[in-house]
């Protein structure tokens, strides 16, 4: 009976309006997540219709019904408009329908309409069930028996517009489909000197419009929240001209479905085709992306978000009073919060009317920081050169290094950092070969179209290595950046960058060269550095990772067969656990969590009752540096042994194809803007005199810097990873999932 304190009886899970990337791996959370707090999971087909059909739409599910379905796209349970569940006749059906099966608490995944009228059945629930006794239709009992209805939220929409997120389950995904079909029209783009005009989904939201341009160099983005100038056709044909005299072989216009100019009107694409036509005489063409943007397996972050989130939802029903008002669970800050539902659609509402109204600032102010601080950048970034610098301004000189092993995203950061800087009016120089590059004077300056092409561009230009100075060679420096006048330095890079750059400055009394402001800036593929939760590159990992896991998935399923995959990390756990939660790993075996004998023995017996149960597939993810003893051979060779005819088992190590690959959209997107706030940073410095130096990081969701002076109390004194590691919360949730 639900009593306020008391556990809901059965949770119902469906999904409405559009499909989105990652439905699938939130459904699926939500039913492992219920039968693992002992709750009957229903999975309703076909969102709201299903609801009020009833019958075979309503169906009670188990975790084996959830296998393989968390790389698919859309949504395996199905999703449809309902026009009855809009008529009291319909929700009244609906509600009968749930009491027959004992349900009396709701997992909604869709965007603002959707839970609205999620919203509508919670309020009406009391009276409908009223109804239904009196016409006989259910018992006094058994209405008496589920008096409330608790209902929770997640948002699935690609447009990631709704409040009290910051991302939505599917956007990322989207942005992936967006910036795979732009990066591919760059080359055809380019060979035949042509402009295109790229439409992407966006009725009342330009997310996906303004971070794909950012993501892609686009020379041009249309946006409903911030419509272009009353000129803005005559400032656009300026801008595209101008590149196409500094060099540029084509130009990219990106316009959101719902892009207005100033007055209200609706600016298409194919107006802007013809503008560029008839204006600059260019080969124009259009591409409307359309529902390609909804479709495709759904990214790393997609599949962990939803998981993340699925689960939070169902303990969040199982702990809250039932006359809780219905609640969204979203991500704010990287931490799973919760918040009033319709408080969140009222204030996603409210960006369309500010639209309406054309109060842009309005818009733009309620799209948050992050969305503003893009757009900014953007204005920057896309120009054909750099703004001219104000008279009597000195021009500082800042150079940009990397160190460490290669990441994702580094490209990106070197081009972000080359014209931010220059468009500060400074001189920019670009260190190769790393710190051992600048030890031996291999330093250049670099122009505005030196970079061009760079915000795509897997590996590092620029080039990397490990050295970490030491001795004489710290003079060796201190000498190079005298020579060159360095008045600032930024360091992109990993472990070994983070120790270089700590070196330099823990010098600094000894060497006047190098009493300068320093900035770390985290990039590396194992998220094994202090001062931030997130470094870039790493979902670039985590996608290659997902990717080839998938692969692996369909050859082994087809042999019963149990694959050991091990990925990197060395010291830290990161990608072993975040993979594993985002491909379905039965095991995560991870260096922060001693492996021991037992374990092995335990997760073997596990496996072989899983595989005498009907299971085809085994998914180990095991980090490099998990254990030395315990490696992949071994624990494969263990597993083939003690397998016998169950299953046999077979290892995938796989490299370094996990530092390669184009960068992701987040890990251009966040190297780009950390890179404009470590730009920001030493220009405050070096106008005020400072000599501050500092780690940029993620911290809390918030981009924040940490003292570069506390670097060694930040770090474990024996392993390659930080003290803190916020991310190791997880650990709970794969262990929820797996089956």
């Amino acid at each position: 009976m639900s009593e306020p304190g008391s556990a809901p009886s059965s949770i119902g899970v469906l999904t409405s309006g559009g499909d989105a990337a990652g439905m699938n791996p939130a459904v699926r959370a939500v039913i492992r997540t219920a039968l693992h707090h002992g709750i009957d999971a229903y999975a309703i087909h076909e969102g709201y219709q299903g609801l009020v059909e009833g019958g075979e739409f309503i169906r009670r599910m188990e975790i084996a019904d959830t296998d393989g379905i968390l790389h698919k796209g859309g949504t395996a349970i199905g999703t449809a408009r309902s026009q009855k569940f809009r008529t009291r006749e319909g929700r009244r059906a609906a509600a009968r329908n749930m009491l027959e099966r004992g349900i009396d608490a709701l997992v909604v995944i869709g965007g603002d309409g959707s839970l609205t009228g999620a919203n509508m059945f919670r309020a009406e629930w009391a009276e409908l069930l009223a109804e239904l006794v009196d016409a006989g239709e259910v018992t006094r009992d058994v209405a008496d028996a589920h008096p409330f209805l608790r209902l929770v939220g997640l948002v699935g929409s690609i447009d990631n517009d709704m409040s009290g997120t910051d991302m939505t389950i599917g956007a990322d995904t989207a942005l992936h489909r967006i910036v795979e079909a732009m990066d591919a029209l760059r080359s055809t783009a380019s060979s035949h000197q042509r402009s295109f005009v790229v439409e992407v989904m966006g009725r009342h939201c330009g997310y996906l419009a303004l971070m794909a341009s950012l993501a892609t160099a686009a020379n041009w983005v249309l946006i409903p929240e911030q419509p272009p100038a009353d000129d803005w056709a005559e400032q656009m044909c300026r801008d595209i001209r101008a590149g196409r005299l500094i060099g540029r072989r084509q130009s990219v216009v990106v316009v959101a479905e719902g892009a207005e100019d100033r007055e209200g009107n609706p600016i298409t694409a194919e107006q802007i085709r013809k503008l560029l036509e008839d204006e600059l005489g260019e080969d124009t063409r259009i591409t409307t992306l359309g529902h390609v943007q909804r479709g495709g397996s759904p990214s790393a972050f997609d599949r962990y978000l939803a998981t993340q989130l699925g689960c939070a939802a169902v303990e969040r029903l199982l702990t809250d009073d039932p006359q809780t008002p219905a609640q969204l669970i979203g991500l704010r800050g990287n931490r799973v919060v919760t918040s009033p539902l319709m408080e969140c659609v009222e204030q996603t509402r409210a960006v369309a009317e500010r639209i309406k109204a054309r109060d842009y600032d309005g818009a733009m102010l309620l799209r948050g920081g992050s969305f503003r601080q893009s757009y900014k950048i953007l204005q920057t970034v896309q120009q054909a050169a750099a703004r001219p610098t104000r008279p009597g301004r000195r021009r500082f000189r800042l150079a940009i290094v990397h160190g460490g092993g290669p990441a994702p995203g580094m490209n990106t950061a070197v081009r972000a950092a080359v014209r931010l800087g220059l468009d500060h009016g400074y001189t920019v120089l670009a260190v190769k070969n790393g710190f051992r590059g600048l030890r031996r004077g291999q330093v250049q300056e670099m122009g505005w179209m030196d970079v061009s092409g760079w915000v795509s561009d897997g590996g590092a230009e620029l080039g990397t290595n490990r050295d970490v100075p030491s001795g004489e060679q710290i003079g060796q420096i201190a000498e190079q950046i005298a020579a060159h006048r360095i008045d600032g330095l930024l360091m992109a890079g990993g472990w070994s960058g983070y120790a270089a750059a700590y070196e330099l400055h823990r010098h600094r009394d000894k060497y006047s060269a190098l009493d300068i402001p320093i900035v770390c800036m985290p990039m590396t593929i194992n998220n094994d550095v202090p001062g931030t939760e997130l470094s870039i590159g790493s979902d670039t990992a985590l996608n290659s990772i997902v990717t080839d896991v998938d692969k692996i998935r369909q050859s082994a399923v087809a042999t019963r067969r149990v694959v050991v995959v091990e990925v990197m990390g060395r010291d830290c756990g990161y990608l072993a656990l975040l993979s594993g939660i985002a491909s379905g790993a039965e095991r995560i075996y991870m260096p922060e969590d001693r492996i021991t004998i037992d374990d092995l023995t335990s997760d073997i017996h596990a496996m072989a009752e899983g595989f005498r149960s009907g299971k085809r597939l085994g998914l180990i993810i095991r980090s490099e540096g998990a254990d030395s003893v315990y490696n992949t051979w071994f624990i494969t060779s263990l597993f083939e042994k003690e397998g016998g005819e169950l299953f046999d088992a077979r290892q995938a190590v796989l490299g370094h194809v996990q530092e390669g690959g184009d960068p992701s959209p987040f890990d251009r997107i966040h190297a780009t803007t950390l890179t404009a706030r470590c730009i920001e940073f030493l220009s405050e410095q070096l106008e005020a005199g400072g000599r501050a130096s500092a780690m940029i990081g993620f911290q809390s969701g918030r981009q924040q810097f940490t003292d570069l002076t506390s670097y060694p109390a930040l770090i474990e004194s024996d392993v390659r990873r930080p003290v803190e590691q916020r991310w190791m919360e997880s650990r709970r949730l794969a262990v929820i999932m797996r089956r």
